[in-house]
């Protein structure tokens, strides 16, 4: 009777009134206005990137939400639960979603066969040849298996979660069964869609956001996702039953519905965190550059949105919903849902655009490189035309002017019959010439600063004359940091050490690069190309600036979700109005009616 008296109460069919078809066709106006403009107003980068992801974001996020309304009725279904059965056509109606997400996700398809966009670095095949990484991935990371995979697999979710609808509908209008054959027909088909969704979902969603971060993985991406879809699924759930009911709807709904929805909002977005913690901490722990290069790239170069995706997802509806009452109180259990489905959103706008910005950086920087090198090509040639006719001049030198140049170098040096450079030209500018040759009249040897030094006879580096002192240890000696001995003679004497104390600290105390290589172990080395092959880049520490659509979203970005979302409901409220609020003959309604905590 219970039951009957709802009926009585609650309309059997929701109207889609007027005013929410223009409100939800305005925001779709806007949104498509703005992922327009997004084509246009880029930054002047090119590539149409901020179009391209813009649209690839909400794409995956709503088509995702609808799938997690099908994995929801389906879980609950095959769980013998009756709690959520008077609201089971709002996920109904959301799982429906997937055919417009579908025909979404085919204009991405189309630009990837098209190389209309540039998302995914292991599209560009020059790339793949030339990366060992991306050669190892590319039996799955390629257009074809993304292509496929995201056809066929949304293709077969939809058809499942279609199924259960069809049967959910056919059970209201047949009055004769009083067997459930309907029913168990259902539940049959939510329990083959469950497997099939687990497996099928985590690899999506590996080609369709983990792989813009083409050289990095995790195997709790996929869980970390789905966690996110699920909580914004819920949040989004619970904002439409409270619009309803202020319209007069679902008056049977009531606040142990809504404490249910609020536990499940508080857990999931709990297991989300613990999901986020337990990723973090491994990859930090590890301290692998191929998985740290993912996290660093978000806290080096975009903090605000780092730390915000915690705080909104976590700390908010933490400290909000962990109290019982809370989950009870619509307008408190609408901004905590408000809030964090728009902090969902704001969690896969940074799984996905740090990435694609890198992708975008190397991009230009593969132009640059591009173009100059054209540029080199041309000049080199000119160069060695202009070198060949500089040859022959050379050679038309007469032996006049060589004659000339010997006298030159002749005048310049006062060199002693024995060929060596005598003291007096080795010293010419030194004030403290005559005081080392005392020095060495008396037996002692200097150095070349003209300090005394130990002398033995035994030694022939350290007999008097000599210039250099060296121990066994095989210590670079000052001349051999960076910078190198000055050339030429007399390079022993004072005007080697001014030379030396013309050197900076860093020249003096940092090894030149030729000394680097000969003292670096191998081993350093190619762990040092491996970061840089995993990473895309050199681990140097980069910082890059703030940019409106990648740093934080920006209005299009913002103006393009509304949109989404009003798209998302105008779909949703018009599947809505096509059937029964509620399912007056699911064997589960009078559990949902009378349901309590």
């Amino acid at each position: 009777m219970a039951s009957i008296r709802i009926e009585e109460q609650s309309p059997e069919n929701f109207v889609f009134s007027s005013r929410a078809k223009i409100t939800t066709l305005v925001l779709m106006g806007v949104g498509l206005i703005c992922l327009i403009a997004s084509y246009f107003v880029d930054g002047g980068e090119g590539h149409h990137m901020r179009f391209w992801t813009n649209l690839l974001h909400n794409s995956v996020f709503f088509l995702g939400i609808a799938a997690l309304a099908g994995f929801a009725l389906a879980a609950f279904t095959t769980a013998y639960a009756g709690w959520f059965v008077q609201f089971k056509r709002v996920w109904e109606s959301f799982a429906s979603f997937l055919l417009p997400g579908l025909f979404l996700m085919g204009i991405l398809i189309v630009g990837l066969f098209l190389h209309s966009h540039h998302i995914y670095h292991w599209n560009d095949e020059a790339a793949v040849a030339g990366d060992e990484i991306l050669t190892h991935k590319s039996s799955f990371l390629n257009k074809y298996w993304y292509a496929g995979g995201t056809i066929l697999f949304v293709g077969l979710w939809y058809f499942l979660l279609g199924k259960m609808r069809n049967l959910s509908l056919a059970e209201d209008l047949d009055d004769k069964d009083t067997d459930f054959s309907y029913y168990r027909s259902y539940k049959k088909y939510a329990a083959i869609f469950l497997p099939i969704f687990g497996f099928t979902s985590a690899a999506l969603i590996w080609q369709w956001i983990m792989s813009i971060d083409s050289h990095w993985y995790s195997t709790m991406f996929a869980w970390y996702a789905t966690a996110s879809l699920f909580v914004a699924m819920t949040a989004l759930t619970i904002m439409l039953l409270i619009y309803l009911k202020s319209r007069g709807y679902y008056l049977g709904v009531n606040a142990e519905h809504f404490h249910d929805l609020g536990k499940y909002l508080f857990a999931i977005s709990i297991f989300w965190t613990y999901l986020w913690f337990s990723q973090y901490m491994l990859i930090w722990y590890a301290n692998v550059g191929e998985e740290t290069i993912y996290f660093r790239e978000r806290q080096d170069n975009y903090p605000v949105l780092f730390w915000a995706n915690l705080a909104i997802n976590f700390l908010l509806p933490f400290f909000i919903l962990m109290r019982n009452d809370t989950k009870r109180k619509m307008g408190t259990l609408f901004f905590a849902s408000a809030f964090v489905f728009f902090g969902h959103w704001l969690d896969y706008f940074q799984m996905i655009k740090p990435g694609a910005r890198l992708t975008l950086i190397e991009l230009e920087e593969h132009s640059t490189a591009h173009g100059e090198g054209e540029e080199h090509a041309t000049m080199n040639h000119q160069e060695e035309a202009l070198g060949e006719e500089e040859g022959h001049d050379v050679l038309a030198l007469d032996d006049d002017h060589a004659a000339d140049l010997q006298g030159d170098v002749d005048a310049e040096e006062v060199v002693s019959e024995d060929n060596t450079v005598s003291d007096e030209a080795k010293y010419a500018d030194a004030t403290d010439i005559e005081e080392i040759d005392n020095i060495r009249t008396e037996g002692q040897n200097v150095n070349s600063a003209g300090l005394p030094v130990p002398t033995d006879p035994n030694n022939p580096r350290l007999q008097v004359g000599a210039q250099t002192v060296s121990d066994t240890n095989n210590v670079p000696l000052t001349s051999e940091f960076r910078g190198g001995p000055p050339e030429g003679e007399g390079t022993d004497g004072p005007r080697e050490f001014a030379a030396v104390m013309e050197r900076n600290e860093t020249d003096v105390f940092e090894p030149n690069h030729y000394i680097q290589e000969q003292y670096v172990d191998d081993s350093e080395l190619e762990m040092q190309g491996h970061l840089e092959v995993a990473g895309g880049h050199s681990e140097e520490k980069h910082t890059l600036g703030f940019k409106f659509g990648y740093t934080l979203p920006g209005l299009l970005e913002i103006g393009t979700f509304l949109g989404f979302f009003g798209g998302f409901l105008f779909f949703t409220l018009g599947q809505l109005a096509k059937a029964r609020l509620e399912p007056r003959h699911d064997p589960y309604l009078e559990e949902s009616v009378h349901h309590h905590t």
